[in-house]
C-alpha cells in the first residue's frame, strides 16, 4: 500500500504537467498565430496596394509634381548612395571595434565605456541620431545634405556591426588560437587569419542586418538629406530617398502621389525581406 501511493502521486504529477504543457503551448501557438495575422495583413496590403504604382516609369523617372506622372528614381538612388555610404564608414569601424573588444582588451575600462556606449546608440530612437547630426553638422553647414544623412545612418550602423563582430569572435573555439600562436603567429596574423575567416559569416550578416536596418529609417534623413524633389548625384547637397519620399507622398491628398508611395513601401519592404533572408542563410550556412 505504501507504494501504491507515491506511483500514483508521480502519475498525477505528470498529468499535471501535461495539462500545463497543452496549455502553455496553445497559449504560444495563439500568440504565433496573432502575430502571423497582422504580418500577412500588413504584407498583403503592400503587395496589393503597391504593385499598382510599380511600372517601368517608377524606376526609370523622378518624383514628378502633382496629378503628373512619374517615378521614384532620384529616391532610389539617394536611398542607395546614403545607405552604401553609410554601410562603407559604419561597418568598418562597428568590425575594428568588435574585434578590440573580443581579441584585445575585454576586461578594461575602455572595453567597459565601449559597450556601455554602445548600448546607449542601440537602444536610442533613431530621431534623437538625426537631430544630434543636425546640430552638430547641418546646423553648422547650414545646409542639408547626403553627407550628413549618410553620417546619421553611420551611427545606427556601428553599433550593430560592433555587437554583432563581438559575440561572433567570442564563438570561434580558443584552440584555433592557441594552435596558431604554437606556430609563432604574431597576435594581428592570428587575428586577421583565423579569428576573423572563421568568424566571418557571422560578421557579414551583421553588416546585412545593419543595411536592412538603415534602409528603412525615415526619421534620421528629415533632419539631415531633408529629400529633394529632382535628380541628384552631389552629396553636399539636399538628397531624395524612398523613406522621406514614402513620407511626403503617403500624407499628401494627390493620387498618383500616393500610389508611389505605396510603390516605394512594396520596394523597400522586399528589400528589407531579402536581406533578413539572406541573413539567416549565411547564419545558417555558418552553423
Amino acid at each position: 500500500m505504501s507504494q501504491v501511493q507515491p506511483l500514483d502521486q508521480r502519475l498525477a504529477r505528470v498529468r499535471q504537467r501535461q495539462r500545463v504543457n497543452r496549455v502553455a503551448l496553445a497559449l504560444s501557438v495563439a500568440a504565433m498565430a496573432f502575430g502571423l495575422f497582422w504580418l500577412f495583413w500588413i504584407l498583403w496590403e503592400t503587395l496589393r496596394l503597391g504593385v499598382g504604382g510599380l511600372t517601368l516609369a517608377t524606376l526609370t523617372q523622378s518624383t514628378p509634381p502633382p496629378n503628373e506622372a512619374g517615378g521614384l528614381a532620384n529616391a532610389l538612388y539617394g536611398s542607395v548612395v546614403m545607405v552604401a555610404m553609410a554601410t562603407l564608414i559604419g561597418a568598418p569601424v562597428g568590425i575594428l571595434a568588435g574585434v578590440y573588444l573580443s581579441e584585445y582588451e575585454g576586461a578594461g575600462w575602455l572595453a567597459r565605456a565601449t559597450r556601455f556606449v554602445n548600448d546607449i546608440l542601440l537602444s536610442a530612437p533613431s530621431i534623437v541620431i538625426g537631430l544630434f547630426i543636425y546640430a552638430v553638422v547641418v546646423a553648422r553647414e547650414r545646409s542639408f545634405s547626403g553627407w550628413s544623412g549618410a553620417l546619421a545612418l553611420a551611427l545606427i550602423v556601428i553599433p550593430v556591426v560592433l555587437r554583432t563582430t563581438e559575440n561572433m569572435l567570442r564563438l570561434v573555439p580558443a584552440g584555433l588560437r592557441e594552435a596558431a600562436y604554437a606556430l609563432g603567429a604574431p597576435k594581428w596574423k592570428v587575428t586577421l587569419s583565423i579569428s576573423l575567416r572563421a568568424a566571418r559569416a557571422g560578421v557579414v550578416t551583421g553588416v546585412l542586418l545593419a543595411v536592412a536596418r538603415i534602409a528603412g529609417e525615415t526619421a534620421p534623413l528629415l533632419f539631415t538629406a531633408l529629400g529633394n524633389q529632382f535628380w541628384t548625384s552631389d552629396l553636399s547637397q539636399p538628397m531624395a530617398s524612398i523613406p522621406t519620399t514614402i513620407f511626403k507622398f503617403a500624407m499628401s491628398p494627390y493620387d498618383n502621389w500616393q500610389k508611389l508611395a505605396w510603390a516605394g513601401v512594396l520596394l523597400i519592404t522586399a528589400l528589407v525581406l531579402g536581406l533578413n533572408l539572406l541573413a539567416r542563410a549565411l547564419s545558417r550556412h555558418r552553423h
